[in-house]
């Protein structure tokens, strides 16, 4: 446990402060596939450092985070959770070598969450009709924007992106109950940066990496994904659970915002419609689950 006084970690923040900490969280998630779109494309850099110094910025921050509240990492997470991490990372880097940001972020979103409901159809949950309806409007959302056309996606990059969401469903589902989730995921990030350096092994022929390539990737790991995290799981105890399942419903409309408006993206029909498809069909599954959760 993080050392704060019972006082500190029971009080909850006020209604501005979780909007706006809320808020920040999900701008955080964004911004790593903003991060990750620049330094990949205008920039330039190499997927293989790009995913290294991310898992080794993002462990660093995760750890001072920890020494700060006189916790430590130390003994937590375990080498599977890391491998799912490190699988979504490099993944996630290596598919935005042919993505935009927005194609990437909805794949991505997709994949996590389709994952994330068939665990639980695995699992025994029993859906309504209104939420079988949801998941084929979902499924069938993905399926048309991956069908080829004149604004299909690269198909290496997709495939890419669809493996990064499951993984990063199936660390997800392994962190449920594993202990405090900061410092959970503070361990798994310290056992995935050794894993990412050796990723560099592999790729050392095509390595290209400049001061500004090296910004964006500590950023990403450092404040979009490691500090991203912390505040994350720091407002989580105060939203209501279908408030927490929806709100990441905003993340690749932000990304689709922000590759328009910083990358010069723009959006195809295609993109559009199946982006109205997968988020209005996983919108339905939650709300019908919470609803009869009621």
């Amino acid at each position: 446990m993080m050392g704060t006084s019972a006082n500190d970690r029971d009080r909850p923040p006020t209604s501005l402060g979780l909007f706006l900490l809320t808020g920040l969280a999900l701008l955080a998630f964004a911004g790593n596939s903003l991060l990750c779109r620049v330094a990949l494309g205008p920039v330039g850099m190499d997927a293989a450092s790009f995913t290294a110094i991310r898992l080794v910025s993002g462990a660093a921050m995760l750890g001072l985070i920890l020494r700060v509240h006189g916790a430590t990492a130390r003994g937590q997470g375990n080498w599977p959770s890391a491998l799912a991490l490190f699988t979504y990372a490099a993944a996630f880097s290596f598919a935005y070598l042919s993505l935009t940001a927005a194609t990437g972020a909805l794949l991505l979103f997709g994949a996590v969450q389709a994952s994330m409901i068939g665990h639980g159809l695995w699992k025994g949950e029993r859906f309504s009709a209104l939420q079988w309806l949801g998941l084929a409007l979902a499924l069938a959302g993905l399926l048309g924007l991956l069908l080829p056309g004149l604004s299909a996606p690269p198909l290496t990059g997709a495939l890419l992106m669809l493996a990064a969401g499951v993984a990063w469903a199936v660390y997800s589902l392994r962190g449920r109950g594993a202990g405090n989730p900061i410092v959970v995921t503070a361990g798994n990030f310290l056992r995935a940066a050794p894993i990412g350096l050796l990723l560099l092994l592999g790729f050392h022929a095509r390595l290209s990496v400049d001061a500004v390539g090296v910004a964006y990737a500590i950023a990403s790991g450092a404040l979009a994904s490691g500090l991203g995290y912390a505040v994350w799981y720091s407002v989580l105890p105060s939203l209501p659970a279908s408030h927490a399942a929806t709100v990441q419903l905003c993340v690749p409309v932000l990304v689709a915002l922000g590759g328009i408006a910083f990358l010069g993206e723009a959006p195809s029909l295609r993109l559009v419609l199946a982006a109205i498809a997968i988020l209005g069909g996983i919108a339905l599954v939650m709300g019908s689950r919470w609803t009869s959760a009621k």
